[in-house]
């Protein structure tokens, strides 16, 4: 029977799936948007053998959540195959082993104790430890020939799927080593002559015979290649060739380093370290095929050789003009494969490019993107566009892996160009199934960060990942998930895209230790869709992760702020882990001292903030600020009594800090008897009001009532002015709490076109998360859109505060309040 760990918590934006199997549910949503409600039903198991277990939630809202154990059992199998290493990562991004991190990764149990059931749940089954790293065991051995094509499908080769270019012109085959090239086998008696002559002669051979030993012996049945380079014998060949190393043609000098690639030889070996210094020394003696063999050959034996590539490119910089076609791709593939950028080169690139740009097939197109993305070279807009008007054109024909290249570099140069994007949304979904799981990440992280929303694209992703989300490493896992919550898309099967991944963030836990970005960057995107998974959260903010993060490359304080803070808003019954005070009010700091330099400047925020002053009597009615800093965007607060009427609130001075004189209050009988008994005999509210103002305040109330002019014309000259001459910012504190109305505080947002999605009204999933918390704190939400505020600016002042006005003093506002 397989045993099957589940996790005690399940919350939703809080929804967090975590258990050691697979597991399938379907909940209610609520996503506050009326489009999107739909009535929970629960999936039942069709075999009816296994029961159904109750997990209990991280509740901000009510939820309901059935789990069914069987629904994901296809996928255990590839998951068990798959466990003990994932798809081949990029050189220099691999991972700790499980085994080596597993004990940083286990969670207590004793948080969830602390969490309220949730309504409407099945009989509780034994909760078990979340991450107790346990499989089952009765599992078929046995792959079916589907399951073995489809890993074969899945699996990333990080060092060939790139070099895929090179199978297109016959040319690349002096420029690069082909490991498929097929070549005769040696027998192994003749290995054996050969090391027994090694042995005999010691040195004595001839640089010619030395190389040609290689040649052969790399020859011999692949399985023997190990053993081999272990043996004594080749290591004394090995040195041999180090003591001839300057006696060496440069065509034999390529052959034994050839030979080291095919024999597998560990990049650290001291043949290799002669080699290099060898051809350091003779580049400037070479022909540029030969460079560009010798630096594939580096490539292949992933050996870093920063300063060859340097006189290489120094080379090539000198010889730019004789470069030929495969020559330049090759040399940005190398340019790619060394993450080296020279600046000096740059600039010939694009030109390069632009000179060869019809002549390369689609694969070289796709090598020429990621050899520019792997190094982190900058591209004029214009070359990048000329490069997507062709690949628009040609999608059909392109492979997916050139294809996600292109859109790599898309992504980096923050090109929006809309007809490769809409040619994609026609052309990608149909793909989706046969694209494996990281190709599907780079199309779905180009869509998020370009904020380019197709619903084909995503909807396709969303029903193809769960079946394949075992080749998820965790920066996959993360990239999906910020992806689908930065544009806000919850897709038709929802629970199960959701829980798949969440449960694949659990499995790859030792991922994460080594990569806190990849936690943080998931857990931000579950929290735009509301969705916070107590563990995860929890283990996100021990203090032994937050230490780890902070001490990441990336600026991940923000990270953690925002999801501590949007915790603390939306979860008021979460138990675990939470940041120090004092990380709070650092990046409090951090975000006011930003918001004052780049984001209270801007133009339209300045024009808004300024007039609402006017409009509405002054500085005391509007406050210009960040209301949940977490957010990283500005907010103008206003507040309005129950009847329409502007309230002053932003007190420069703390009123309690005045001296009496300065409050210039007379300390009458009836006001002595009013503070001391706490009711006012003889005077209405609005009397003692004014007879606690301070002498000259109504001639400052009558100049600001002046100061309305164009105001009055829009109000009827009753609203504003009214309301400015009855109420008083400046009164003592005591008066004013009993005097204020019940109020509606507006959180009035200036909006611009980094808040939507591209060329839509669709709201991204950071400013979704803030108006949601915003309300859940009692704000009424205003928007002065970007399309409509923007144009305005242009207008007169009367249209603009007109506008203002029916914004701020809309009746339905009072109503939703």
């Amino acid at each position: 029977m397989a045993t099957v760990l589940i996790c005690r918590r399940f919350p939703r934006l809080s929804s967090m799936t975590a258990f050691s199997t697979t597991a399938k549910c379907k909940a209610e949503s609520r996503s506050g948007k009326s489009k999107r409600e739909k009535e929970a039903n629960p999936e039942t198991d069709n075999s009816g053998t296994e029961s159904v277990a109750t997990i209990q939630l991280l509740n901000p809202l009510d939820y309901r959540v059935l789990y069914n154990p069987s629904a994901y059992a296809k996928s255990r199998a590839a998951s068990q195959q798959h466990a003990a290493g994932n798809s081949v990562e990029a050189l220099g991004d691999t991972f700790t082993s499980p085994g080596t991190a597993q004990a940083r990764c286990t969670f207590g149990a004793s948080s969830s104790q602390a969490l309220p059931p949730v309504r409407n749940v099945l009989p509780k089954s034994k909760p078990k430890p979340l991450l107790k790293q346990t499989v089952s065991t009765d599992f078929s051995a046995v792959k079916t020939k589907e399951e073995a094509e489809k890993e074969v499908r899945e699996l990333h080769d990080s060092k060939e799927d790139p070099r895929m270019f090179q199978k297109g012109r016959p040319e690349y085959r002096s420029l690069s080593y082909d490991r498929f090239d097929q070549v005769e086998t040696l027998p192994l008696e003749e290995g054996d002559v050969i090391l027994q002559s090694v042995a005999k002669l010691k040195g004595s051979q001839s640089p010619g015979t030395i190389a040609d030993y290689f040649r052969k012996l790399s020859r011999l049945p692949v399985e023997q290649h190990a053993a081999l380079v272990s043996k004594s014998r080749f290591n004394t060949l090995c040195h041999c060739a180090v003591e001839n190393i300057r006696l060496f043609s440069t065509s034999d000098l390529t052959d034994i380093l050839k030979a080291c690639v095919r024999l597998v030889v560990p990049p650290t070996h001291s043949l290799l370290d002669a080699c290099e210094n060898e051809f350091c020394r003779r580049v400037w003696d070479m022909n540029l095929d030969q460079a560009l063999l010798v630096a594939d050959c580096w490539r292949c034996l992933e050996r870093s050789v920063p300063s060859y590539l340097s006189i290489l490119f120094s080379y090539a910089n000198i010889h730019w003009k004789d470069l030929t076609l495969p020559q330049f791709v090759q040399l940005v593939y190398i340019i790619g494969e060394g993450r080296r950028s020279p600046v000096d080169l740059m600039q010939k690139v694009e030109s390069m490019t632009l000179k060869y740009l019809d002549s390369f097939t689609l694969e070289e197109v796709g090598a020429i993107c990621l050899g520019l993305f792997k190094s982190l070279s900058g591209i004029s807009d214009h070359v990048m566009r000329k490069i997507a008007d062709r690949v628009s054109q040609q999608m059909e024909d392109m492979s997916t892996y050139a294809l996600v290249n292109v859109l790599k570099m898309l992504r980096y140069t923050r090109m929006d160009h809309l007809p490769l994007l809409k040619e994609l949304g026609k052309v990608i979904p149909a793909q989706i199934p046969s694209i494996n799981i990281q190709g599907i990440m780079h199309i779905t992280l180009t869509c998020s960060s370009l904020h380019y929303f197709d619903e084909g694209i995503m909807a396709a992703v969303a029903m193809s990942l769960p079946s394949k989300v075992t080749y998820c490493r965790s920066k996959d896992a993360a990239k999906f998930l910020w992806s689908f919550g930065c544009l806000d898309y919850e897709p038709p099967n929802e629970e199960e895209f959701y829980s798949s991944l969440i449960e694949q963030m659990h499995r790859k836990l030792h991922e994460v230790w080594k990569f806190p970005e990849h936690l943080l960057t998931g857990l931000l995107g579950l929290a735009f869709v509301r969705r916070f998974p107590e563990e995860l959260i929890d283990y996100a903010l021990r203090d032994e992760f937050v230490r780890k993060a902070r001490g990441s490359k990336y600026e991940l304080k923000k990270d953690l702020f925002t999801l501590s803070k949007s915790v603390e808003i939306e979860c008021p019954s979460y138990q675990g882990s939470r940041l120090p005070p004092q990380l709070y009010q650092e990046m409090t700091e951090m975000a006011l001292n930003f918001a004052e330099q780049e984001i209270y400047v801007r133009p339209e925020i300045v024009e808004a903030a300024s007039l609402l002053e006017s409009m509405l009597g002054g500085p005391e009615y509007v406050k210009k600020h960040m209301i949940l800093p977490h957010t990283r965007s500005s907010d103008l607060e206003v507040h309005l009594a129950m009847d329409g009427r502007p309230i002053p609130f932003n007190l420069k001075e703390p009123v309690a800090d005045k001296k009496l004189e300065d409050i210039g209050v007379t300390l009458t009988d009836d006001l002595m008897s009013q503070l001391i008994k706490g009711t006012c005999n003889s005077q209405s509210p609005v009397e003692v009001e004014r007879e606690a103002r301070i002498p000259g305040q109504e001639r400052r109330e009558e100049a600001q009532t002046s100061h309305a002019g164009d105001c009055a014309a829009l109000s009827g000259g009753g609203l504003i002015t009214d309301t400015r001459s009855r109420h008083c910012p400046e009164a003592p504190c005591s008066l004013a709490l009993n005097l204020q109305p019940r109020c509606v505080k507006l959180a009035i947002q200036v909006s611009n076109r980094n808040h939507y999605c591209y060329c839509s009204k669709r709201l991204l999933g950071l400013h979704c998360l803030k108006r949601r918390q915003l309300r859940q704190l009692g704000y009424v939400v205003v928007e002065l859109p970007f399309w409509e505020w923007f144009p305005l600016l242009k207008h007169t002042r009367l249209e603009k505060l007109s506008y203002l006005h029916y914004k701020v003093f809309d009746p339905t506002l009072l109503s939703r309040a």
